[in-house]
């Protein structure tokens, strides 16, 4: 049986570091007509200092919920930290949304990119999270998802729910936290985060140009082994089982075949989902029996082919992390509302199952005027990743038509060194960036984790 966590008060020289975060509880409530139903909704954001939790010795962190009451009831969990640097003022505000759909961004925050890992059960800190020199929030989102709750009848289902929920949530956020107000402001997020941060990212552009509320210093958005593109992304995967850069044979010369027939009709229900929902479902259910399932049989890791699933489900062992966020000590010191979450799962299946009709979209399609508009855009991906892999990810970003394809695509692809050492390989014109990081799955920056920093930093700060 894995330990609990160390838990311990922060001592009065860890005082210095509350200076950014609220001393206090944070109340702040606002109302909006919502765009998409004309109805009124109230927004209330709550967020407490997080000190009894030793995640990060060099940065202050807050947790807690922004509360949406009307005709729907929603509850975005979210923890928070400040950045390391000294910078920290001027430091650029992320956040990152993990997909699933339906998994939480907070496993995210304790496997791949968070100031604190696991390690024999105790957490330990990461010197290559993201808040090194970013302020950071990992927001458990849609509702439903890891500590976040609500009626089951307002769950979304959609992306245009999403971006209109995260929306209102960073309103709320930054009129918490005016001193945020001026630092540029990114979107990020992993696997069917390719379809989260275009929209979120779109709907705080969106926001910005109609002038709504308070103007969010949007810079640009990044998304990491993501599904956003499924009519071309889906063409792959025979490529991907069959001709990779491990030289990996993951499924055998039949079922190649076999794949390589289906893909031409898969693609055409995928073309009549972008006009049609009832494709959707079908396009959905055809593509992934037919395209996916050949290489789930061969008993390969469909995040990485590299290893064997260990584990049904996520193929991995979070066993740790599941223990640590269903701590009631750790619970309580995230001010988790234990009267209606009494337990955390990583993935939530009905969320999942709630985003069946939205999963064939394509969402490429949003990049385009923020792109024109100067957001910045970074396409990264683990080139042994099955599932989302980087063919598919670097085919549609060759395929993208807006004002500066011609630019990107006669651009050469360029060796990305870290410690001189040839971590991945990029191109990068005119703002948007493809990034494909060499010896790395589905979860990047948990494979890749210095490479993967310097690759975030070089965006939000140098540009490539």
């Amino acid at each position: 049986m894995i330990s609990s966590p160390k838990l311990l008060t922060i001592c009065s020289c860890m005082v210095v570091f509350m200076t950014m975060v609220a001393s206090t509880m944070a109340l702040y409530s606002h109302e909006w007509t919502s765009s998409l139903t004309a109805e009124t909704f109230k927004g209330t954001l709550t967020g407490e200092p997080v000190t009894d939790i030793n995640c990060d010795s060099k940065a202050a962190s807050e947790a807690g919920y922004y509360k949406i009451e009307g005709s729907s009831n929603q509850n975005y969990f979210y923890w928070f930290f400040e950045s390391r640097s000294e910078q920290k003022d001027t430091d650029p505000v992320l956040i990152w949304l993990t997909g699933g759909p339906g998994c939480s961004s907070q496993l995210a925050l304790l496997v791949e990119n968070g100031p604190c890992s696991m390690k024999d059960g105790n957490l330990v800190e990461n010197p290559y999270s993201w808040n090194s020199n970013a302020n950071i929030m990992w927001i458990d989102q849609p509702t439903g998802v890891g500590y976040s709750y609500g009626d089951k009848s307002d769950y979304d289902s959609n992306e245009e729910e999403v971006g209109e929920d995260l929306y209102h949530f960073l309103q709320a956020f930054f009129e918490d936290h005016p001193q945020y107000q001026k630092n540029a402001f990114y979107v990020f997020g992993e696997s069917y985060g390719g379809h989260y941060v275009p929209n979120v990212a779109h709907r705080v552009w969106q926001g910005n140009q109609n002038n709504e509320g308070l103007p969010i210093n949007l810079k640009g958005l990044g998304i990491g082994n993501g599904l956003t593109d499924p009519e071309i992304q889906y063409g792959y995967y025979t490529q991907m089982a069959t001709n990779n850069s491990y030289d990996i044979a993951c499924v055998s010369d039949k079922d190649a075949k076999s794949m390589e027939a289906a893909t031409p009709k898969c693609i055409s229900e995928i073309q009549r989902c972008q006009s049609s929902e009832r494709a959707c479902k079908t396009a959905q259910t055809y593509c992934n029996i037919e395209l996916t399932s050949p290489f789930q049989k061969s008993g390969l890791n469909v995040y990485d082919i590299r290893i064997p699933c260990e584990v049904p489900g996520l193929c991995y062992d979070f066993s740790a992390q599941e223990s640590f966020f269903n701590d009631p000590q750790v619970m309580e010191a995230l001010h988790v509302n234990t009267d209606v979450v009494s337990k955390w799962e990583s993935c939530n299946m009905q969320v999942n199952q709630d985003f069946k009709l939205d999963w064939m979209v394509n969402y490429q399609n949003k990049l385009p005027d923020m792109l024109k508009d100067d957001i910045d855009v970074l396409i990264y991906a683990g080139d042994a990743d099955f599932i989302c892999n980087w063919y598919g990810n670097k085919a549609w970003s060759l395929a993208l038509d807006w004002s500066g394809k011609d630019a990107f695509n006669a651009q050469e692809d360029k060796t990305f060194m870290v410690n001189n050492a040839a971590k991945g390989e990029l191109r990068s014109a005119n703002g948007f960036t493809f990034f494909r990081m060499y010896e790395a799955g589905h979860m990047t920056p948990m494979d890749q984790p210095e490479a993967t920093l310097q690759m975030v930093n070089t965006f939000i700060h140098e540009k490539f």
